[in-house]
């Protein structure tokens, strides 16, 4: 019934949207894609709200067959769940739960599923909570919005901010990801073993972003440069851009609208199909 169902995905520019976009050409499964462009003010245009009350992207909108209401799913690491629960390839996106023998005991599950679940709430919660205040900060206090006669003091302001608060929390989260690199089960390359999960779907769009050299201007690195200082997170990054589907969800952008940003552009026009 699954495969009967019709998928839509409401995308945004600059946003999450891109990683569920490598979901669904992940899961291999037909789909329509929305797209929407952010404001002037870098937010999530109106029409949004009409699909989900908190107006934000990714959300995705699935109608089952002989239903004429779709379901509406938002969040990003609850629509990566439900889209792996209900379509066939998506169980090879989530690791085994349970070690042999050890069904249903506390302790019980593998190594793979409990990295998988972790991540799958640490990335929406920790990590993203970081890394929208370095882009606020960055494109709020120090951008072309700010006039020009305040901006040296807006300027300062968030320089300040970002090494106080912002550059000491991201090599935490960095090097927290070099160590689960380091040590991934059954000496895999990505976050959870030897295969691709959706943890790593979900992380594609916020490392792929910032590995363009925004990472390098959060502050000084031990080693000189983000690369060196995470050599294996680096490669995961690089290797995670490789990814077929992710490709896939590139060029299937591209294809609509002429060209791809991994970063937020305001001021086009709205929504459509």
């Amino acid at each position: 019934m699954a495969e009967e169902a019709k998928v839509k995905l409401h995308w945004l520019n600059g946003s999450r949207a891109q990683s569920t976009l490598f979901l669904l050409e992940e899961l291999e499964i037909p789909y329509e894609l929305e797209i929407y462009h952010r404001q002037k003010n870098m937010l999530a245009p109106p029409e949004l709200r009409k699909i989900h009350p908190l107006g934000k992207s990714p959300a995705v909108t699935i109608t089952a067959p002989g239903v004429s209401e779709p379901i509406v799913l938002a969040e990003s690491a609850f629509i990566t769940q439900y889209l792996c629960d209900h379509f066939p390839k998506g169980k090879t996106l989530v690791p085994q739960r349970w070690k042999e023998g050890q069904e249903g005991r506390v302790g019980g599950e593998t190594d793979e599923w409990m990295r998988y679940q972790y991540l799958l709430h640490y990335i929406e919660g920790s990590f993203m909570f970081t890394m929208v205040m370095n882009f606020i900060l960055n494109a709020g206090l120090k951008g072309n919005n700010v006039p020009f006669f305040v901006r040296p003091i807006t300027t300062f302001i968030a320089n300040q901010m970002i090494a106080i608060a912002v550059a000491p929390n991201m090599k935490r989260h960095f090097g927290m990801m070099e160590q689960l690199l380091k040590t991934s089960p059954g000496g895999g390359s990505y976050m959870c073993g030897r295969t691709l999960t959706g943890a790593d779907i979900m992380l594609s769009y916020p490392l792929i972003a910032g590995n363009n050299g925004a990472f390098d201007a959060i502050g000084r690195w031990e080693k000189g440069s983000f690369k060196e200082t995470y050599p294996k997170l680096h490669a995961y990054i690089e290797r995670l851009a490789q990814e077929p589907a992710w490709k896939r969800s590139v060029d299937k952008i591209k294809e609509i609208e002429g060209r791809f940003s991994l970063l937020p552009t305001p001021n086009e026009p709205s929504a459509r199909i």
